[in-house]
């Protein structure tokens, strides 16, 4: 099975990309999917993070807006809720790749090169945009701030770090480009033509 990895900073078209390969029927796992599962009411992580944060958990759920109050409250939190979710995500992941049967499968993942995921990946992709791009995009999303944009920045590696840690770069200035530029690595990592 030929594992890629797909990553890129906030606002560079991350999300639109995975779907491009899943639209060419390639499998996708997402992380933040993932977590969105472990949240939710009977998910795995409510509990555990009710524990330590009883105030975060609404109707059976965890409530993300109020979780955020937690970390910014406790400089401890974020490192405790890693502690809780980066497990039950990293499980979430084995099953994906142990059910899965497809010769390609993206694992759609933003912090890829920060916790080392990038070590299961055959190939690296790394989607990018130039940086006035970046910021319009992620500010023209309701209730984002420059000052919560410049917090997510400093939690990812520059975009020129993943450029060059990465096995494929996917321009995201406009769609068509991008859309070819999944088939052309498509065809480069299976032989065949996706286009």
């Amino acid at each position: 099975m030929i594992i890629l990895g797909l990553t890129g900073g906030i606002g560079m078209g991350k999300s639109t990309t995975a779907r491009m390969f899943a639209d060419r029927g390639v499998p996708v796992w997402d992380a933040d999917a993932a977590v969105h599962r472990l949240y939710r009411q009977g998910g795995a992580a409510v509990a555990k993070i009710g524990s330590l944060f009883p105030n975060a958990i609404d109707d059976g759920a965890v409530n993300r807006q109020q979780l955020k109050a937690e970390i910014s409250s406790d400089s401890k939190a974020l490192r405790k809720i890693e502690t809780i979710v980066h497990p039950l995500v990293t499980a979430d992941r084995e099953q994906f790749l142990q059910i899965e049967t497809a010769p390609v499968v993206l694992l759609d993942i933003p912090l890829l090169f920060e916790f080392g995921t990038d070590a299961l990946c055959t190939y690296t992709i790394v989607v990018s945009a130039p940086a006035d791009v970046q910021k319009a995009r992620v500010l023209a999303r309701p209730g984002m701030t420059e000052q919560q944009l410049q917090i997510i920045l400093e939690k990812q590696k520059p975009d020129a770090e993943k450029r060059k840690r990465a096995d494929f770069v996917i321009e995201t200035i406009d769609l068509d480009s991008a859309k070819r530029s999944v088939d052309d690595i498509l065809e480069q990592v299976t032989g065949q033509n996706y286009a």
